[in-house]
This record gives C-alpha cells, sequence and structure tokens, in this order.
C-alpha cells in the first residue's frame, strides 16, 4: 500500500525477465530509499524467451508459464517490487484496448514519479517496443480530463528507456546513468533467479560494468564517489529546468 508521502515509480516489462536485466538495480536502489516500485509484466515470454525450458521432456505452456512466474516473483522479492503478470501472450504480443485502459488505470491509481519500459526500436524482438508503445499511450490517455472525469489525473511522468540487447541496433543511445554499486548484490541475486537465461547471467554483469565506467567518466575521473556498477537509460521526454 501507498503511503500519503511515498514516491512511486511504474515498471513496464513485455516479458517476466526484461525488468530484472535491465532495471533490477533501479528498482533496488529506489525501494531501498523508500519508494514503491510497481512492475507490470504483460507476458511471461514463454514462446520466445523459454529455450532452456522448452528442451526439457514433456514440457508444456501452462508449466513454461508457472516456472517464469515463479523465477520472477522470487526476483521482485529480492528488488522489493511489487509484481503483476497479465500474461497477454508473447510471440507474438498484441496490446488490446482492454489492455491499454487498465495501464490507464495503474497509471491513476499509481500515479509514478517516473515510468521505465523498453526501447522504441528492436529489430530482435517486436514486443519489447510494443511494451514501450503501450506504456507511452497509457500514460497520455491518463493525463486525458475527459477520460473518466473526476478521477484525479496523471501529471508528466518522465519515461527512460532501459538498455536493450542488442543496443546499436535499437537506435538506443544512454543520456542517463544510474549508479547501482550499492545494490548490485540484490540485482545479482535477482538475475540468478532467472534459471531458465542463465547465459545471459554473466553478459548483464559486464553491461553492468561497463555501464559503471561510463558513468565514472561523466562526473569526472578524479571524482572521490566509486561507481563500479551502473544501468545506462535514455530519457524520452524533456528535462525541464529552472537553471542549467
Amino acid at each position: 500500500m501507498t503511503t500519503v508521502s511515498q514516491k512511486t515509480a511504474l515498471v513496464v516489462s513485455a516479458h517476466s525477465a526484461d525488468f530484472v536485466w535491465r532495471a533490477g538495480g533501479a528498482i533496488a536502489a529506489h525501494v531501498k530509499q523508500g519508494w514503491k516500485v510497481k512492475v507490470i509484466c504483460l507476458s511471461y515470454g514463454e514462446r520466445g524467451e523459454s529455450a532452456k525450458l522448452w528442451r526439457q521432456p514433456n514440457m508444456t505452456l501452462e508449466r513454461v508459464k508457472e516456472v517464469r512466474q515463479q523465477e520472477a516473483r522470487a526476483a521482485a522479492e529480492i528488488l522489493g517490487a511489487e509484481i503483476e503478470f497479465w500474461d497477454i501472450g508473447d510471440y507474438p504480443m498484441r496490446i488490446s484496448d482492454e489492455v491499454l485502459l487498465r495501464l490507464v488505470d495503474v497509471y491513476r491509481e499509481l500515479q509514478p514519479e517516473f515510468v521505465l519500459s523498453h526501447s522504441e526500436h528492436d529489430p530482435y524482438n517486436f514486443d519489447h517496443p510494443l511494451a514501450m508503445r503501450a506504456a507511452q499511450e497509457a500514460r497520455i490517455i491518463a493525463q486525458a480530463e475527459g477520460h473518466h472525469p473526476g478521477q484525479p489525473i496523471l501529471g508528466a511522468p518522465p519515461v527512460y528507456a532501459f538498455e536493450p540487447h542488442q543496443t546499436e541496433q535499437c537506435q538506443w543511445q544512454p543520456n542517463t546513468f544510474l549508479d547501482i554499486t550499492d545494490v548490485w548484490d540484490l540485482k545479482r541475486q535477482a538475475i540468478e533467479c532467472m534459471a531458465g537465461q542463465e547465459h545471459l547471467w554473466d553478459y548483464y554483469t559486464r553491461v553492468a560494468l561497463q555501464r559503471g565506467v561510463q558513468a565514472k567518466r561523466n562526473i569526472g575521473i578524479t571524482a572521490k564517489r566509486n561507481i563500479q556498477y551502473a544501468e545506462g537509460y535514455m530519457k524520452l521526454t524533456p528535462t525541464v529546468v529552472e537553471q542549467l
């Protein structure tokens, strides 16, 4: 339950492991600061991202979903996030008006301070940009005075695209680095919950180390602050300031 003064954030994840690889540090860091972070998993990634499970004998679709949910729920518990599984399917994923308006309701109720989702382009996985499109469209509808008049409308929370797997091919460039050094151990524990995609554990550890080097470079290599691990984000909405 959200307290009156508690800040909130929303993560829209196409599949049940995406939020761990790409935003686990952000989730853990903000929860550590007292925030409420909600993760919406639109699908389990049961068809396209569960190859290791499908190679087991006598595997079924429902069993794959069950395992994927168990993994993601365990990871969310480590990170401190609230999590919902909407089970709308993957490969292909489709966003119905019902799903879109359900996401609008989440925005209205949660009133997030910021939103994290996928890159807007991904030639390797069409579910990912679809999830970001839904996150952005629902955000706009939640701002509309005429949508369920009388409800508190949404402000304008900034939207960040977390890092895709193939950055150069996805037209994604980081313009924001988040230091996750203090919560890296939690993120790694959450990563290791994803037994069905063990091949990505070390990959995303290398990504975090690489972004840590870049984050350190962007505060100045002589800065006393030690940044070993970081996450990169591409901010899609302008920043409004009173001074530069």
